[in-house]
This record gives structure tokens, sequence and C-alpha cells, in this order.
């Protein structure tokens, strides 16, 4: 038999020294993502630094749990963040093994703890690595044992008496050698210490001296996000490994979920939330004796689960997504009776819902008409979607592409100059381009029918993969690219009020991104900085002798060379959230809806 050699003189050799072996520390900071998700630098709810508080506070919520101390201090002075709880503390002559070595912890007795978000020994032992100063001290029976960390390394320790009460105190610093420039945003972590306080009813959570503790969980919960808003008296069952609440608004815009398991936030959902919404549908056409279609009885609905699982299986350790399949059944079957049992005990609740579905049914009737009439008259336009350049990998692309279609994104653009040069500059696998034709319709306040009758807002519609549900999303992320100038901002404005009127989920799933783009461009014979703000402008200015400034009006302004680092590693994203759903729809018919005399006069009070 022939045989052939390769004699490609720039061959690695793969021999054993080539085999390396890492410890666990070397390998968190390698791959912090694996552990922690993300990195991020503070402006999105789930970067890194807020994993880290989430990995120490989660510690003290089981402790709670357990029944072990019904208050957490949490101090953040600056990146300093401290946490002190009230349980048992950790064993003494376990305080350093529990933080520094890897699977090691008492979360694997299920004695010890029965219902733990954290089961794999791995959260705090990532918060150690990641942190530039990380300090944990443990009280126990009137002694103490604390040591501090650099980067993961024991740098010190100390053992000795004390009349503190039991408990464990854990402080550190994110490594900005991990994180690069970071910054905590107080709104982001005053949400989670809710949400904390919302899943297990009377803990007490001091953060920064403010006191946060719910009496109703969920309940209270979907009151903050739902307000007055709600047709009928809220849903509200707790047992001891379920609690859930819904309710049903005068919106038409999908469903929308807040799902929980063992107090960890699924964003993603999962088995529970997909089994609590079939509970919900059989126990609606149980009581009413109908074969009412999911999506009519789900139209406007607002809900919350919380579950307890022993053991949980979540799709990575980030923890959106529950797979465990064992407890569809009886969330099925607990939800049902539930929702059965309500509507018998309030009939004239029953009544509201009742009119609330048929009127869904109506109009869903109508809108397919409309999608139909849309269709055709797109059809018609063209084969493809105009003013589309399209990326070649896609969200929900499964095997060796999967990453490659989370990282897809789509910059909706104003205008055939920022769409040029955004279509020259892009990275064609992963990044697609919608031009828009000016200044799509203000849709506040006006029936879906009349979106599927804009042909601009259904063409956006189809570029997304959105026109039939969210679930068909093409792109990990959905970016406005405007000028920073008050058109583009008024396009924002106009976007924001189109994606939160209709498509309210990919606002709370975190899909929705805003574009920032230098406004100034700062340079001499062999220095070029760009500038975001003014102030930013006017320090470069002063550092860089013989300056010359150019300020970009728009983003066609900017060439094609300079704008591909915009949109490359180092893109600048201001993401899209809300805290309250009521509080949104406040906001956007303030400022959308056709209430001018009130809006006149804020603008003349608030004029500068």
């Amino acid at each position: 038999m022939a045989t052939t050699q390769n004699n490609n003189p720039a061959r690695t050799e793969y021999t054993d020294d080539s085999v390396l072996h890492m410890s666990a520390l070397e390998h968190i900071r390698l791959r912090p993502g694996m552990y922690i998700g993300r990195l991020g630098d503070g402006s999105h709810t789930d970067d890194g630094i807020y994993i880290l508080m989430k990995e120490v506070i989660d510690n003290s919520i089981d402790e709670f749990i357990m029944g072990c101390g019904n208050r957490i201090t949490v101090r953040r002075e600056d990146k300093k963040v401290s946490v002190r709880d009230l349980g048992r503390g950790i064993p003494l002559g376990k305080v350093i093994d529990c933080v520094s070595e890897i699977n090691t912890g008492a979360k694997y007795n299920d004695s010890v703890f029965q219902f733990s978000v954290g089961l794999n020994g791995v959260g705090t032992k990532a918060v150690n690595a990641l942190s530039s100063w990380f300090h944990v001290k443990s009280f126990r029976g009137g002694e103490f044992v604390e040591a501090w960390f650099e980067k993961g390394i024991l740098k010190k320790e100390n053992r000795g008496k004390t009349d503190e009460p039991d408990g464990t105190l854990t402080e550190f610093i994110p490594d900005e050698e991990a994180f690069g420039k970071y910054s905590f945003n107080d709104d982001y972590i005053i949400s989670r210490m809710e949400n904390y306080c919302y899943l297990n009813t009377g803990l007490t959570i001091d953060y920064n001296k403010r006191l946060f503790k719910s009496q109703h969980g969920l309940l209270d919960l979907l009151e903050k996000e739902v307000e007055d808003n709600g047709i009928y008296s809220m849903v509200h069952h707790k047992s001891k490994m379920l609690e859930f609440a819904f309710t049903h608004t005068r919106e038409f815009s999908g469903e929308n979920y807040f799902s929980y398991v063992n107090g960890q936030y699924t964003s993603d959902g999962g088995t529970h939330q997909a089994a609590f919404k079939e509970g919900v549908l059989k126990g609606i056409n149980e009581f009413f004796k109908k074969t009412w279609s999911p999506q009519d009885v789900r139209e406007g609905i607002v809900g919350a689960i919380s579950i307890k699982v022993q053991t949980p299986v979540f799709e990575s350790q980030t923890k959106n997504k529950l797979g465990n399949t064992e407890i569809r059944g009886p969330i099925i079957d607990e939800v049902k009776e539930a929702v059965v049992e309500f509507l018998y005990k309030n009939p004239e609740d029953a009544q509201k819902l009742n009119e609330k579905i048929i009127t869904n049914e109506t109009i869903r009737k109508k809108l397919s008409e409309v999608k139909k009439i849309a269709k055709e008259n797109a059809r018609k336009i063209s084969i493809n979607i105009p003013k589309l350049k399209d990326c070649k990998f896609h969200l929900g692309q499964g095997g060796a592409h999967a990453d490659m279609g989370e990282r897809s994104m789509i910059f909706l653009t104003e205008g055939d100059s920022a769409s040029g040069t955004l279509n020259t500059a892009r990275d064609v696998m992963t990044q697609a381009v919608f031009s828009l034709r000016g200044k799509p319709l203000n849709v506040n306040g006006k029936s879906m029918s009349e979106m599927y009758k804009n042909a601009e807002l259904y063409n956006v519609m189809a570029a997304l993969g959105i026109e039939n549900g969210i679930e068909g999303l093409r792109y990990g992320k959905v970016i406005f690219a405007t000028d920073a100038d008050i058109d583009g901002y008024h396009i924002r404005i106009l976007l924001l009020t189109y994606f939160l009127s209709y498509f309210e989920e990919l606002i709370k799933a975190g899909r929705v991104w805003i574009l920032d783009t230098p406004l100034f461009r700062v340079r001499n014979k062999s220095v070029t900085t760009y500038c975001y703000s003014e102030q930013e402008r006017d320090n470069m200015m002063k550092q860089i002798k013989g300056s010359e400034v150019t300020r970009f009006k728009g983003l066609g302004e900017i060439s094609a060379k300079e704008f591909g680092q915009f949109i490359g590693e180092d893109m600048r994203l201001i993401p899209v959230s809300i805290d309250s759903l009521a509080e949104a729809r406040k906001t956007m018919n303030f400022y959308m809806g056709n209430n001018t005399p009130e809006r006149r006069d804020f603008i003349m009070e608030n004029l500068v």
C-alpha cells in the first residue's frame, strides 16, 4: 500500500509534552465564561460582576431556605462588595477549602441543603478566582476563621474567639484584569434584591441601608409589574414545592413570564415554565368546557412561577433554563387544579377571563386575514425582504454553528448612507443590516392589524423572523444603529415603541440593544482617538498636542474602514431593559400617546 508523508516544515510536533494540565484556578481565570457566562462591563444585568454578587448571595439565600437566618446585609462601596448572613456559618475546618477547592461543599449533602441553586461546588470558587481581593470570615459557636486571597491565591488566614452571631461574611473586588474597566449599576442590583425577597417571603435584605421584604411573594412581584392594568383578580397559589401567580392585562402583546428555580431566575424558561403554561390552558379549558387554542388563552397573560427542585438540571453554569423532565406532569396537574378551584370560587373573575379569551379569538381571526393580505403584498414587492443584507449564520442553528448563530446580530439603520457604511464594514458571517426608509410609524395605541398593514414594519418583522411569534427570531441581537442627532433619537424612540408595543418579550429576554458610536475624532499626525461625549473630547484635546477635531454628524460620514472597529470586538452596546412592564407602558403612553397638552407643558417646564 502506498503511503504519503506530510513534509510541511511548519508542522507542530504533537507529543506527550504537548498535553498540559491546568489547575481549576487557572482554568477559571483562562475561561471565565464557562463558569459565570458573559464578562461585560456592568452595563447589562447579566454581566459577570453581577453574577459574582449573585453566587455569594445565593449561598446566604440557601441558609435562609434551610431555616437559618432571616436577614442578609449587603454593602457595596464603589467596586467592593460585602455580604453578611446569619446562617450556620461555614464549618471552621473547611473555610479555605469551601472557597478555593472546586467540587468542595456541603451542597452535595441533601440533608444539609435540600433545595439549593448552586449544586456543583463552583460558584464561590469562581468569585474568589476572579477577584483581585477576596475575604471570607465564618462565625460559628463563638469562634471564627477568616482568610484573604488575591486572584484565588491564599495570602493570609486567621482564627480566634468572637461575640458575633453565627454566619458568614464574604467580601470581594472583581478583578479588572478579568473584567476590564467596569462599574456597578445600582438599579440592576436593587432589582435583584427585590426578586430575592419576592421568592423568599419572610427574608429581609439590607442593601446599603435600604430594606427589602415581601409578605406575599410572587403576588407582590406581579402586582408591581401589572399595577392597575389587570383585568381580573390575581390568581395566586402556593404549596411546599410550587408557587405561581398570573392574570391577564388589557394589552395584546403576547405572553410574559417570570420563572424561577430554587430562587434562580431562569430567563429562558424551561420545563417548569412550559408545564405551568400547559396547566393554565388545561385548567381554563376544563372549567369552561371549551377547547380554546393556546394563543387565545395566553394572549395578554402575565405570569410568574417558582419551584423547588432537589436536583435541578440546568443547561449551563449560568442556569438560565431548566431541563428536568420528571417535574412536568406534577406541575401540570397542580396548576390545573388550582386554576379550576380559583374560577369556581370567583365567578365574576371567571366571566372577565371568558370575555378576554373571546376577544383574543376575535382579534386573532381578524389579524389572520390581515396577515394573509400583508404576505401577499410583500410577495408582490420582492421575493426577498427589501433593504435586508443578511448574514450567513442565524439564531437557532444547531450543530457546529450554534455558537455562531448566538453571536449573530442585525443592525436596524436609518437610510441608505448609514446602511451602506455598515454593509461594507460588517462581518458577513454574523452581522446583517436592515435599512429603514425614513421614520417608522408611531404604533402606540394602535392594533396589531395596523402594524401588519404597514409595509415598513411588516418587513422589519419578516427580517427578524418574528411575524408568527418571537420563537422564530433569527438573530441573537437586534441593534438600533441611528445617528446621534435629533432625528436619530426620534427613530430610536419609534423603534422602542414598536418593540414595547408588540414584542416586549424580546426586550425582557435581553435581545434589544442600541449601538453607541463616537461623536468626535481627535487626532494629530501620530495619534488618533475617538470620543463618545463632549467631556471625552475635551480631555483628549488636552492630552493630544496639536490635535484637530472632527464631529461626526451621522454614521454615513464615518468611513467604512474606520467604522469596522466600532462594530467589531470592542463594539459598545447599550442594553434596552425595563424594570416594570406597567411603568414602561406609562412612560411610553406619556411620550408617544395622544396627550399633547400634558406633554407640551412638561417640555416647557423642563426646556433648557
